[in-house]
């Protein structure tokens, strides 16, 4: 791998751009290429910031003065539901996501995500998502229960109209997408970086960016399944939350909030990566305490997800459970110390300069402080009921929210704008824009909660006079309009940045990440070679890294094969493994995301005929998209390298898809895993649990099946050690052999199904095994389609002995069937004879 050669730049550029260029017009919807796609995650993110602010000062106007009648109680409803919505799900979780999907691969020497078809796919649900949630609130049926939709608010009795529908089906959907981005950030950080960069060789970035992703995969779920399970109820009569029918409306909440506190941390820790990075800049030293950080940031990863219940000390948690959780609360700010002193500690060894990120990483360290010691004080419970649902708690968000992630991804934007455009940002409009949104914001929430601690309760559109709410909600709105023009000053000056900020050059902050020897703006490959990198500091280390890798001085510089192709690294060690080629632009994520979208409106519309014509439209597509994979022409049927260079991942057995396989079922333990702590909290906790005297399930049917779905994993597994010991003769009709052993199986499923005497619509019991059925037969047909796939392929060629990583894939999906069929069998048969129901 030779690294001393150099060659014309322009010459190389072209060649590159044959191969990487992205199309414009109409098939500029088919772009793939990460930086693209991370690019229109944080200019859509943006937009909905500015919609949600929007909200925010309507309702801020509303409550400037007593008894105004601006807006009414409806409207203020949906307003407030819409805004937080906006918020969390449409502004915040996508804009990071979209930077992180821009810089990860710049960061660790990479050219793309390893899944590029992936993150499109991600970007347009989450468009058509916001838009069908969006819609909402142009039809005057926007969402009205607040942004966590509590039960029995939510529910049809209380809410009949579709205004919950838009907003479970909507967040749903959003969410495919950020599941998505954890699934391709987790896998791509730890399989594609440069030779040589190790874990403890990363910028700090990467390590925030690996923890919220790996967050991502285990916290979205447990949402996802209670909002599954709130339409079930909401659409076919499942009573999962009435109390009535045996379910609990609590179980929404802890479904909610082991979604809910987790990203709040899940939206922390990137701005924090995004401190961390920056600070050594501007100070002009690395960082101190390097480890410690790392160290920090995976304990508040772990911590996390340990602390969902202090949200919930007002509705009878039992005292030990609630003193749990108050420590587990004030114990997490041990590593977020960790990473201030840490912070504070880079500044006083250095000597920082305060250009514009800087002074607004400053305002994050103030206003951050602030909100961390009004979470503390949150987590003590007596106070916490004092102050609960109050305007102290929506000042505590906002101080955390908007002072631990807005004014950080602020910082950044700014930091990296001249790698978006080439040029500089303005330095008068800029602290014009920075000092009307710090003072707009204190000036906002400081006073707030003063309003909270005398007794405002938070959700009211109106309120009396003499209350002594009056002046402190003046204030408050006043702050909120400063805080506006702040905004719309630095919309302004971005917007003039574009048109006429002075050309930024080369590493314009002499800044030490790899990011910065990219062209700037960069091109759609990133880095024309990839060079060693065995340092944290490589910018710092090699000023002139950009002209030796634009001159193709180091590896993989050539391109004449025609393949998108970057190193697959070993996790660890960062040393180079295999050759990873990439797939090129297509239709297939815009088309699928869009039928998806279809179904989404049929199932708002309760139009099942148009719902299920999507289902299998979208699954034709998907099959299409896992076609074109491997040996297949449109991929990379010559496996031809240089010599000396590692083989195609394709053709070996640790491709990225095994990796990206075990990453998405460790998303799908989750939700299995919620399902079943929903199925043992109300066999436990709700207060009428109604189990038959007779199991609806008979149990002998159950293992026979489930034995059969053991032999169909058994010989999967056995067909893949032979593979990988060389041995490939009858591999077509073994895995024929295997998915007819498997549909068998799907057969026996629905049979037991159909002949059960479960009534889905008057116990929540029933309704709760019919959902583990559904998930487990899913997964079942699943399996069995994945292996027709293989065998299919086989008989082209695609896959064999010289192209077995396909086979290697759908392992870890064939097993995981198996043992939750044998989890959810146990949960429903056996624990409740042990308990001494049946």
């Amino acid at each position: 791998m030779n690294e001393t050669i150099r060659k014309d730049p322009a010459a190389l550029h072209d060649d590159f751009m044959k191969v990487w260029g992205n199309p414009r017009g109409w098939r500029a919807l088919t772009i793939v290429n990460h930086t693209t796609i991370g690019f229109r995650f944080i200019v859509t993110g943006g937009v909905f910031f500015l919609i949600g602010g929007l909200l925010a000062m309507l309702m801020r106007t509303q409550l400037a003065l007593p008894q105004q009648e601006i807006i009414d109680a409806e409207l203020y409803n949906q307003l407030f539901t819409m805004h937080g919505t906006i918020m969390m799900f449409l502004f915040v979780v996508p804009m990071l996501e979209g930077l992180a999907l821009y810089l990860i691969p710049k960061m660790i020497g990479a050219r793309d995500l390893l899944f590029p078809r992936l993150s499109a796919f991600g970007y347009w649900c989450y468009l058509f998502g916001s838009i069908i949630l969006l819609s909402s609130l142009l039809l005057g049926i926007a969402p009205n229960a607040g942004w966590f939709a509590y039960t029995p608010l939510s529910n049809a009795v209380y809410s009949p109209g579709p205004n919950i529908d838009f907003w479970l089906l909507g967040i749903t959907f959003v969410e495919i997408s950020a599941v998505s981005a954890g699934v391709e950030l987790v896998v791509s950080i730890l399989r594609s970086r440069s030779p040589g960069m190790g874990l403890l060789q990363m910028p700090l970035f990467c390590w925030y960016i690996l923890v919220m992703a790996f967050m991502i995969v285990f916290g979205f779920p447990p949402l996802i399944l209670g909002s599954i399970l709130l339409e079930l109820e909401r659409a076919a009569g499942m009573p999962f939350f009435d109390i009535a029918r045996g379910g609990d409306p609590i179980l929404w909440q802890h479904l909610f909030w082991l979604f809910g506190h987790p990203e709040v941390y899940i939206i922390f820790l990137p701005a924090a990566g995004i401190v961390s990075t920056l600070l050594p800049v501007f100070a002009g030293r690395p960082i101190v305490a390097y480890r410690w950080v790392v160290l920090a940031v995976i304990s508040i990863g772990f911590l996390s997800f340990g602390l969902w219940v202090h949200h919930m000390f007002a509705i009878g948690i039992p005292k030990l459970a609630q003193a749990f959780f108050s420590v587990a609360s004030m114990l997490i700010a041990i590593p977020t110390g960790i990473q201030f002193f840490a912070w504070l500690a880079t500044l006083w060894t250095g000597r920082p300069v305060y250009h514009i990120p800087m002074l607004w990483l400053t305002g994050f360290l103030v206003i951050f402080v602030a909100g961390g010691l009004t979470g503390v004080m949150l987590a003590v419970v007596p106070f916490n009921w004092q102050v609960h649902d109050t305007h102290f708690v929506v000042a505590h968000l906002h101080y955390v929210i908007v002072g631990g992630v807005l004014f950080p991804l602020i910082a950044g934007l700014y930091y990296w704008l001249p790698h978006f455009s080439g040029r500089m940002p303005s330095d008068k409009l800029a602290r014009w824009g920075f000092w009307l949104t710090f003072i707009g914001f204190n000036t906002t929430f400081l006073v707030m909660h003063l309003t909270g601690l005398l007794g405002m309760p938070r959700r009211n559109y109106t309120y009396d006079a003499g209350l002594g709410w009056d002046l402190p909600n003046s204030i408050s709105s006043v702050g909120g309009f400063i805080f506006a023009m702040g905004i719309a000053m630095i919309l302004l000056d971005i917007l003039l940045h574009f048109r006429m900020g002075r050309p930024a050059g080369s590493n314009p902050w002499h800044a030490d990440t790899l990011e910065w020897a990219t062209s700037t703006p960069p091109q759609p490959y990133n880095f024309i070679s990839l060079p060693d990198n065995p340092t944290r500091h490589p910018m710092w280390r090699k000023p002139d890294l950009q002209t030796s890798i634009a001159e193709g001085c180091h590896t993989l510089s050539e391109i004449d094969h025609g393949r998108r192709e970057t190193w697959g690294s070993d996790p660890i060690t960062g040393k180079i493994r295999e050759i990873i080629h990439l797939p090129g632009n297509s239709w297939l994520p815009f088309f699928t995301a869009l039928v998806l979208a279809v179904l989404c409106i049929s199932l708002l519309l309760r139009t099942y005929d148009l719902a299920l014509a999507a289902v299998g439209i979208s699954s034709i597509l998907l099959l299409r998209w896992s076609w074109i994979n491997g040996a297949h022409p449109g991929a990379a049927p010559d496996a031809t390298v240089v010599p000396g260079y590692p083989p195609l991942h394709s053709r070996t057995f640790d491709s990225p898809g095994l990796w990206g396989m075990i990453v998405t079922l460790l998303a799908d333990s989750a939700l299995f895993l919620s399902l079943l702590f929903g199925w043992f909290f109300l066999m436990i906790i709700a207060p009428h649990w109604q189990a038959p005297e007779v199991p609806p399930l008979p149990w002998l049917p159950l293992l026979i099946t489930g034995g059969v779905l053991t032999v169909a994993a058994i010989w999967y597994k056995r067909l893949l050690r032979r593979l990988r010991e060389g041995e490939g003769r009858h591999l077509q009709s073994q895995l024929w052999g295997i998915a007819l052993i498997g549909f068998v199986h799907c057969l026996q499923l629905i049979g037991i199904w159909t002949n059960s005497t479960l009534t889905i619509t008057q116990t929540a019991h029933d309704a709760v095994i019919t959902v583990i059925l559904m998930y487990l037969l899913f997964h079942s047909a699943l399996a069995a389609i994945m292996t027709v796939l293989q065998a299919r392929r086989v008989a082209y060629d695609y896959v064999g002995k010289t192209v077995p990583y396909e086979v290697a894939v759908v392992e870890p999906w064939w097993l995981y069937t198996t043992s939750v069929f044998w989890l959810g069998v146990a949960a429903i048969l056996l624990l409740p004879i042990a308990w001494g129901g049946n």
